[in-house]
């Protein structure tokens, strides 16, 4: 069996390929490197959709088993060749096991780095046995959230059953004679090559729609697709001339250099506008007299328009019903008037039994639910006309 696989494990020098795969293996691993510090350094995956990292790295997963299928004899061969031969005949198999465990440390990175204000949400909800007009403040986890934990145990669900089903096929299907794969190794390397391009062909979709409606950068890293574009193409290059591969292996990486480039278009331009608007890649002001991340020209146009003082200057003409002495200045009166109704309009214009109403209730939140039962007043027949039947199912 020795001698047979000394006969079959020729090594092929290709230091061109040789060369091109290692700068590309290194490339890759500096390419990440920005999107990881970027994270850390930020101390939140803010602006990072779960779905685009879910659908990368099973894509990744199923790219890198595709890869492990195909080449799985030539793999085998480093049993009887030196380590440097070796290396370079699995340079694919390193090459997309790379890929892999760099866009996963992303994903892990992502779920570490979650900022704590946006995994849940306050909601109020009743006690409906006990207290049913008790009010109680509990925090459940935002739909992001729950999102982001589905599709981590979606992913790592679907690591364990290929990387099984890969183990299983190359360990017990005989090589073919021929020298060609065995009927069920080439099905399964289809299957990953396929599925892994499906999902790199909507990968960045939802990335994509995630940045659109923010218009915001957020986590992502400029540097990292900066890199990474270009990149891509080397690599399907690389790919395509490694022996023992098909479309199916380089596929995966040609139409996700092509979606990268749109979201690197799309972030270079969010750029453009934050600096526009003075606000950072999450959307908070630069400085502390910068406006709010929503200002825009529009709205300093609507707040022109809908000043008291500008207003009452562009429209001197009196106003019905306003009656003012010959000491006073009809138009100081009418600015006086246009503020005063300002300021109600901001403050509290309820009547006072609805104020009163309105600070026991707050009064009762801050007391224990018994003592609120307790010293809640008894309800007067006219109450109890009001409520109807939903008093006796009250009681």
């Amino acid at each position: 069996m020795l001698e047979t696989m000394l006969d079959s494990c020729v090594p092929h020098h290709d230091w061109f390929n040789a060369v091109l795969t290692f700068g590309l293996c290194c490339g890759l691993v500096i390419s990440y490197l920005p999107q990881h510090f970027r994270i850390i350094h930020a101390k939140s995956s803010e602006g990072i959709s779960p779905v685009f990292l879910f659908l990368g790295t099973t894509s990744a997963a199923a790219a890198m088993f595709n890869m492990i299928t195909l080449q799985a004899p030539i793999v085998r061969c480093c049993r009887v060749l030196t380590f440097g031969n070796c290396m370079e005949m699995s340079a694919g198999v390193i090459q997309i096991s790379l890929q892999f465990i760099c866009f996963g440390i992303v994903f892990i990175l992502y779920m570490l780095y979650y900022p704590e204000h946006l995994k849940y949400i306050v909601t109020t909800s009743e006690e409906i046995p006990l207290l049913p007009q008790a009010q109680l403040k509990q925090p459940i986890r935002s739909e992001e959230w729950r999102l982001s934990i589905i599709v981590a145990w979606c992913t790592a669900a679907h690591f364990v059953f290929t990387a099984i089903t890969t183990v299983y096929l190359i360990t017990t299907v005989p090589d073919s004679p021929s020298g060609l794969p065995a009927p069920e190794i080439a099905a399964w390397a289809a299957f990953l090559g396929v599925s892994a391009a499906m999902l790199a062909a909507v990968q960045y979709a939802p990335q994509l729609l995630h940045t659109y409606k923010t218009k915001l950068v957020g986590a992502l890293s400029i540097p990292m697709m900066l890199i990474q574009t270009p990149g891509g193409i080397l690599m399907v290059i690389s790919i395509a001339l490694r022996p023992g591969t098909n479309w199916t292996s380089w596929i995966t990486f040609a139409l996700a250099a092509l979606l990268q480039g749109c979201l690197l278009v799309m972030c270079l331009m969010w750029k453009i506008r934050q600096r526009k608007h003075q606000i950072d890649d999450f959307g908070n002001p630069l400085s502390p007299g910068s406006p709010p991340p929503a200002w825009s020209p529009r709205d300093e146009e609507i707040a022109e328009v809908y000043d008291p003082q500008s207003f009452i200057e562009r429209d001197a003409s009196p106003v019905p019903g306003l009656v003012t002495t010959p000491s006073e200045d009809p138009i100081e009166v009418q600015v006086a008037l246009a503020n005063a109704l300002e300021t109600a309009s901001e403050g509290n214009i309820l009547s006072p039994s609805i104020r009163r109403s309105e600070s026991a209730t707050e009064t009762d939140e801050d007391e224990p639910p018994l003592l609120r039962r307790r010293e809640r007043p008894p309800p007067t027949e006219q109450d109890e006309q009001e409520r109807g039947w939903s008093a006796w199912f009250g009681r």
